[in-house]
């Protein structure tokens, strides 16, 4: 079998329809707040924070173009074995390795930045954390990024996992003495035992296998193929179409990378999640700041700084900005959503699952996952085998809050 060789389904995927024209007031609207926030950081916090912000924006477009989510992708494959959204996890995870190991090797960043890989602990909070994301994600109906991208492109109901993330984040800080001294064995860097090329070929050879392994799985059992959005044609589907996987892979690649070289660390997004629930928590007159979790010196400085210094929350405000003008030029942003009980009490407590996991397993889908395997660490991959295992927990507890579920006998998953 090739690993060039397209796997089976049970049918041809339908034909994407046209894009809508492009939303006017939307997108100048959209376009108007993105070269505000620029100019505002720029002035007001420097050129580094300015180009972390507009990295963020490219992150939600493309994000948004490529309807890039680890959740869908873990689900069609658990559901179904549709392996089509892991195969391109794999060349964003290959592709941030290549140039991430790079970077990190050469020790130099933008802006007299040092760059660092993720150096996570192996325990049981990893353990927890994962198992407790990968659940969430699919009750949830998104992961970190997709949670993002999903509320900038105007899909409303998301807001309620978003809501949901955050208070979780915000009980996890609030009782962070409970856990703050789970077993754990030190963390491991492929780097620190092979140099960085054998941390490259390693990784590089174990992607190439999960690429090979989900083609043979799929070819087993012949899902039904994956719906397509809106696209318009020709050279203006680059910003006003649905981008192929594959590419929208490769390009968040590069700006992951982009924002470990400009900033010295990995792109991340959960814990500016628990620094605004800290933020608003001081507003309403509670004090967070007294909280064990916010006494530790990045912690304190992180919350006695301004919110837009804080790296995350330039990227995470980015992504959410640039997912709404890139939608609102493809003609597809709307606000409507019927919120339905059953499935927004799912999506909160799905969120809550997701703020939880995410600290007990200092970090989520991006910043433990993706941020981990592409700067060495071994574990990511143990994120991602964990959070695997929660995400076939997860589709079983989907249809209790009335959550649909891909099978084998559907047209299109």
């Amino acid at each position: 079998m090739s690993i060039l060789t397209p796997a089976r389904t049970s049918g041809p995927a339908p034909e994407p329809v046209d894009a809508p024209p492009v939303q006017g007031a939307a997108s100048l609207g959209a376009a108007a707040v993105a070269v505000g926030l620029l100019a505002w950081v720029g002035t007001q916090h420097g050129a580094q924070q300015a180009v972390l912000l507009a990295l963020g924006l490219g992150l939600g477009a493309a994000l948004f173009h490529a309807r890039f989510g680890f959740t869908s992708g873990w689900r069609q494959l658990v559901a179904v074995g549709h392996g089509a959204g892991v195969r391109a996890h794999a060349l964003l995870l290959g592709t941030a390795a290549t140039l991430g190991l790079l970077v990190l090797a050469s020790g130099a960043g933008l802006f007299g930045s040092t760059p660092s890989p993720v150096e996570g602990s192996l325990g049981l909070g990893l353990l927890l954390g994962s198992f407790l994301f990968g659940v969430g994600m699919q009750m949830g109906g998104a992961c970190a990024s997709g949670t993002l991208f999903a509320v900038g492109s105007g899909q409303s109901g998301i807001l309620v996992t978003l809501g949901g993330f955050i208070v979780g984040s915000v009980l996890y800080t609030w009782q962070y003495g409970l856990v703050d001294d789970l077993p754990a064995w030190d963390p491991i860097l492929l780097q620190d035992h092979v140099g960085f090329g054998g941390a490259w070929a390693l990784t590089i050879l174990a992607l190439v296998g999960i690429v090979v392994g989900s083609k043979a799985y799929q070819d087993r059992r012949t899902p039904p193929p994956t719906g397509r959005p809106p696209s318009a044609r020709g050279w203006a589907r680059v910003v006003r179409g649905s981008w192929p996987m594959l590419v929208g892979a490769v390009v968040l690649g590069v700006l992951a990378v982009g924002v470990l070289w400009v900033s010295g660390g990995i792109w991340g997004i959960t814990s500016a999640f628990a620094l605004w629930g800290a933020k608003v928590l001081q507003l309403l007159g509670m004090h967070p700041e007294t909280w064990a979790y916010w006494q530790q010196p990045n912690q304190a400085a992180q919350l006695a700084g301004p919110v837009l210094s804080d790296k995350n929350t330039l990227t995470n405000l980015g992504i959410i900005v640039g997912a709404a003008l890139a939608a609102a030029v493809a003609g597809v942003y709307s606000l409507r959503h019927r919120f339905r009980a059953r499935e927004t009490t799912g999506a909160f407590l799905g969120g809550i699952l997701l703020g939880i996991g995410a600290r007990l397993a200092e970090g989520c889908n991006i910043g433990a996952y993706l941020g981990g395997i592409t700067t060495g660490s071994l574990s990511g991959w143990v994120w991602g085998l964990v959070a695997l295992a929660g995400t076939w927990v997860g589709l079983r507890l989907r249809p209790l809050f009335g959550l649909a579920v891909p099978r084998p006998k559907d047209t299109v998953c």
